[in-house]
C-alpha cells in the first residue's frame, strides 16, 4: 500500500460488498484493528461505514455491530430496506448505499488527499474518476482471489493502487471469530449482518 505520512485519509467502507468479500475468504474483520491500521497511514480524517438496515425487525442482527462501529471511531450511514416482490413474485429486500456513498465521497474530497474505497462495485468506477480530477488518490480494496472476483476490473482498472483484501487479511483477521467483543457499548457481533440482498 502506497500512503505518505502528511497524508489526508478517508475511508469509505460499503458494508455489504466487504463484508461479502472477507467471507468469500473466509475471515470475519476486527474493525478496531482495520482502523489502526490506516490511522497509522496518515492523518486519517474520517471512516464512513455504509449498510441498509430491515425496518420493523424486533431483532436486527447487525444493529450490535453498527452500535460498536458508532462508539469506536465510525461515522455510520444507514437507511432503511426496501422490500418489493419481483416479477417472479418471489419477496425480495433492496438496501443499496451506494448513492449515499458516492454524495460523501465527493463532499469530502476537498479535504482528502487519499480516499480508500471498500468495496469491488464497478459502478464506483466514474465516482472514482471524477474523485482523481480534484487531485485525490484513490485506492480499492477488495478481493480478486474469490471465485468469481468481487471486484469489477474497470473498477480496479481506474483506481489508482489497488489492494488484495486477503493480503490484509493477517492484519485485519478477527484472531477469535466466535468471542462476543465486550468493548464500549458492544454485547455480540453478529454472525451474518449483512443477509439481505442488495439490488
Amino acid at each position: 500500500m502506497v500512503f505518505y505520512p502528511q497524508e489526508r485519509i478517508g475511508l469509505f467502507i460499503d458494508g455489504s460488498n466487504l463484508y461479502a468479500a472477507a467471507r468469500a475468504l473466509n475471515f470475519d474483520i476486527d474493525y478496531k484493528r482495520l482502523l489502526e491500521i490506516f490511522a497509522d497511514k496518515g492523518h486519517l480524517i474520517r471512516a464512513f461505514y455504509y449498510t441498509a438496515l430491515v425496518e420493523d425487525q424486533e431483532y436486527s442482527p447487525i444493529r450490535p455491530l453498527i452500535d460498536w462501529l458508532d462508539y469506536n471511531g465510525y461515522t455510520m450511514v444507514t437507511k432503511p430496506t426496501k422490500e418489493f416482490t419481483d416479477a417472479s413474485g418471489r419477496r425480495k429486500i433492496k438496501g443499496n448505499m451506494d448513492i449515499e456513498l458516492a454524495i460523501d465521497v465527493m463532499e469530502m474530497s476537498e479535504h482528502l488527499d487519499h480516499v480508500v474505497l471498500f468495496s469491488g462495485d464497478g459502478d464506483f468506477r466514474r465516482l472514482v474518476e471524477a474523485v482523481q480530477r480534484r487531485g485525490v488518490r484513490v485506492t480499492v480494496v477488495s478481493t480478486i482471489r474469490s471465485q468469481p472476483p468481487m471486484v469489477a476490473d474497470e473498477l480496479r482498472r481506474q483506481a489508482d493502487n489497488f489492494v488484495e483484501l486477503q493480503d490484509l487479511q493477517h492484519s485485519i483477521s478477527r484472531v477469535n471469530p466466535n468471542r462476543e467483543y465486550r468493548e464500549d457499548r458492544q454485547h455480540a457481533t453478529p454472525a451474518n449482518p449483512h443477509a439481505y440482498q442488495e439490488a
